[in-house]
């Protein structure tokens, strides 16, 4: 059976990134490692140069956004108020068949009959939960005291910073946050090269603003971030702008936008553009019981927000 055009270009882009040094296995000389990669010569410069100019457009270029960078490893109470170490987790079954641990959504439906998309076998478990989270462990010993995680998203370190940026920053708002760095996601099958690893880099920006505010900012953001892509060279006819629907969208979301890209493989995910509420800052405000608040002194006396 031959292949799909799309499954021939996607191979023809790995081989084409292997030969010129853009992008290698990770521990390739002892079998690799599912779902890590090195960059080459010339990856590592395409993903600096990428970097640089989303910290200028995003940064530099803007009076109202300032950077951080945080660490990796956090105190556990930061997972466990943002609610990661509960609810952070896909779906998995297992193919009794060939024993492949499979997505949900990776599972093909026939006839009304889930089937093994690796053998087609029928023989599935049930759904469960699988936590996404690297567990580790900080100091000398290997107890659930010394327990925390690699963090899955880089966002929740500049929630728990936001007091101490915004006070030595002098902003008011509207302003936002921007750090660019390591994530990792233990992903049950990582797969479409690239696309879905277990150790990747997130661009992240974080916009505070009144909550009335808070629409206008979502399609503000979203026109903002079409607009990078194209700058860069990709043409809006290969992007897709979905609004999320409420039954998909994350409870503390009053909007959220899937950016997709027409890959090979399918319509996925660049990146989200959501209005998340001041659900985090309260999580963290309420778990750590400091303050997170904003004041504002003006003419009209003194504002809050969150």
């Amino acid at each position: 059976m031959s292949k799909s055009p799309d499954v021939q270009r996607m191979e023809k882009i790995v081989s084409l990134c292997k030969r010129r040094g853009f992008i290698f296995q990770s521990s390739e000389i002892y079998g690799g490692l599912n779902g890590l990669w090195d960059y080459g010569p010339l990856g590592v410069e395409l993903k600096r140069n990428l970097k640089n100019y989303w910290w200028r457009v995003m940064v530099h270029e803007r009076d109202d956004v300032v950077g951080m960078d945080g660490s990796i490893l956090m105190n556990r109470a930061v997972w466990k108020a943002s609610g990661h170490e509960d609810t952070f987790s896909d779906p998995m079954v297992d193919c009794r068949s060939c024993k492949a641990r499979l997505r949900v959504d990776q599972v093909i439906e026939r006839k009304g009959v889930r089937q093994c998309p690796n053998c087609g076998g029928k023989d599935l478990t049930e759904p469960r939960p699988f936590n996404l989270m690297f567990k580790t462990y900080v100091g000398a010993t290997e107890d659930e005291s010394s327990v925390t995680y690699l963090r899955p998203e880089t966002a929740q370190s500049i929630f728990v910073q936001f007091k101490n940026v915004l006070e030595v920053s002098r902003k008011k708002l509207p302003f936002g946050i921007a750090q660019i760095g390591k994530a990792f996601r233990n992903e049950i099958n990582p797969r479409n090269f690239t696309f879905r690893s277990r150790e990747f880099e997130q661009m992240e920006l974080e916009y505070f603003c009144r909550a009335e505010e808070g629409m206008k900012f979502l399609d503000y953001w979203l026109e903002e971030r079409l607009k990078f892509y194209e700058n860069i060279g990709i043409s809006r006819e290969k992007l897709r702008a979905r609004e999320v629907p409420d039954e998909e969208r994350a409870f503390y979301s009053k909007g959220t936008y899937d950016i997709e890209y027409d890959f090979p493989f399918g319509q996925q995910e660049l990146e989200g553009v959501a209005y998340r509420t001041d659900y985090d800052l309260s999580q963290h405000q309420n778990a750590s019981r400091k303050s997170l608040e904003y004041f504002e002194r003006s003419i009209f006396g003194r504002r809050s927000a969150r």
